[in-house]
């Protein structure tokens, strides 16, 4: 069975804006556009959430801690910028 509906929406100013340089982008009809998008975000909705890749960070060596505690703020600020910091 084919079921067509016609609708009228009312975009947001970012959508209507991400949907009209879509379309100077690619040169297909408005509703091809709307369909394809609509298509694409409904099937990724009702989709299961799959596991994606596992997130890295490469680590750095930010070489040797300049304070010898991290515990007293005061004695960091000290050394950070000076005596004068307050």
């Amino acid at each position: 069975m084919l079921w067509r509906m016609r609708t009228t929406l009312t975009l947001d100013d970012d959508v209507a804006a991400l949907l009209e340089r879509e379309q100077t982008r690619t040169k297909k009809p408005l509703k091809q556009i709307v369909n394809e998008a609509l298509r694409v975000g409904l099937t990724r909705r009702k989709a299961p959430g799959r596991p994606g890749e596992p997130y890295r960070t490469e680590a750095v060596s930010l070489g040797r801690c300049l304070v010898p505690s991290l515990d007293n703020i005061a004695e960091v600020l000290a050394i950070s910028e000076g005596e004068a910091y307050r």
